[in-house]
């Protein structure tokens, strides 16, 4: 068995850098005497690619030249690097990938199947520099040294975070959390594992009936996706205006308008918050407001809205149901000092009928730990909830308990315990 030597290899590599960089120059020149937008025109890109690299493969058999080794792999080397997001491409590529994080350039990091993993790339600092910059670039955010952290929306839906070198020790951190859409609808979630039959008939039809309702749980557990599987259950009669933070809502409906914030410009204005968002929803006649994330003080204001009789739904970072409603009472406080317990509690358990607990398990998968009812009583300050699915020893099981608001599903046409007796 004959082995190659170190040091040959690292000749072969380098050579092969030096021949992808020189084919990179020349698309780079052709896409810019051309016009072309890299990132939009990405299929233009790939037919420039094609047509550079044959023409150097065509020049090889005169010797002049090396020779391209692998010509499909360098056309989708040199496509990731000029249209994609080199180095970081072939793992947006790859649909078991679910994010991709940068704590250093030596040390990129993956999630596959819920579980972390290291790899084996290897960038510079300049390299992840320019990676920010073209990330930046497709979304029309901007960080600098005034706004040192930045929530953005790469072309193919992801998510992309930055911190900054100097808020992040050492190295500007990046997140990228990719837009994988396992599920659309409640019924892909049952085949997909995370919930039963019964639990997703009974949460289609307590949307579709009007109740309010949280989804929860902590990172990655698919706060979004449930999210986007319940509004997908709302009646198309409806008009649905949501509010997020950078658009990753993405359900079917035929009338649905999708908000986002915005950054503050250059000269510090111009900024528009979740909360602005979520008042300004309230002028446009919807039947249904959706909020991707409650952190802060809009929470007031989505309370307000569905305390006034306005159906929705959101997702709040908690462990279990029982602190979400805990953190639905804390986050309005922060609102202003004129806000107090006495008022948000009660307001709270009137305006929340349904929370929606995720979790994820050993194994990676994601699943629904707890459905509970808030009937809407509070005793000596803490607001009582009804379970109504629980999971134990691994099932998701029926509890016994009932949602708030019967009269609504008969209104609706739902026959709930037909619904319900359907559970184990």
């Amino acid at each position: 068995m004959s082995l190659t030597h170190p040091a040959a290899r690292r000749t072969h590599a380098n050579a092969h850098e030096e021949l992808v960089e020189q084919l990179d120059q020349q698309v780079r020149e052709l896409v810019r005497r051309d016009g072309v937008d890299p990132q939009r025109d990405a299929a233009l890109v790939r037919r420039i690619a094609e047509s550079v690299v044959r023409d150097h493969d065509e020049l090889s058999l005169t010797g002049r030249v090396a020779p391209v080794p692998d010509v499909p792999a360098t056309v989708g080397e040199i496509v990731a690097r000029v249209s994609g997001f080199g180095p970081l491409q072939p793992f947006l590529d790859d649909p078991t990938v679910e994010e991709i994080w940068i704590n250093d350039p030596s040390r990129v990091f993956i999630a596959r199947h819920g579980r972390h993993e290291l790899t084996t790339l290897v960038l510079t600092s300049a390299q992840v520099q320019e990676l920010v910059e073209r990330m930046l670039k497709s979304s029309g955010r901007r960080i600098d040294v005034s706004t040192p952290f930045v929530d953005a929306m790469l072309p193919e839906g992801h998510r992309l975070h930055v911190v900054l070198e100097g808020i992040s020790r050492g190295f500007s951190a990046v997140n990228v959390r990719k837009f994988v859409l396992r599920a659309g609808r409640l019924g892909e979630l049952v085949e997909l594992g995370s919930l039963t039959p019964t639990a997703a008939a009974f949460l289609e039809a307590s949307v579709r009936a009007g109740l309010n309702i949280l989804v929860a749980g902590g990172t990655q557990t698919g706060k979004t996706t449930m999210l986007n599987c319940l509004a997908a259950s709302i009646p198309g009669g409806e008009r649905v205006v949501s509010a997020e933070e950078v658009f990753e809502l993405r359900f079917p409906h035929p009338d649905w308008v999708a908000l986002q914030t915005r950054q503050s410009g250059l000269e510090g204005t111009g900024e528009v918050r979740l909360r602005d968002l979520v008042k300004e929803s309230l002028r446009m006649r919807p039947s249904r407001i959706v909020v991707g994330e409650v952190r802060a003080e809009e929470c007031l204001d989505l309370l307000l809205a569905l305390n006034a009789g306005l159906p929705g739904m959101c997702t709040i970072h908690a462990n279990s149901a029982r602190e979400a409603l805990v953190k639905m009472c804390t986050l309005p406080l922060l609102a202003g000092e004129n806000i107090s317990a006495r008022f948000v509690v009660p307001t709270v358990a009137s305006s929340v009928d349904l929370v929606v607990h995720l979790g994820i398990d050993e194994h990676g998968v994601r699943r629904v730990n707890e459905i509970v009812g808030v009937p809407g009583r509070v005793e000596q300050d803490v607001i009582e909830a009804e379970p109504v699915f629980e999971r134990r020893g691994g099932d998701l099981l029926r509890t016994g308990g009932l949602p708030p608001h019967l009269e609504r599903y008969e209104r609706a046409g739902i026959d709930l315990h037909r619904i319900l007796a359907g559970a184990r």
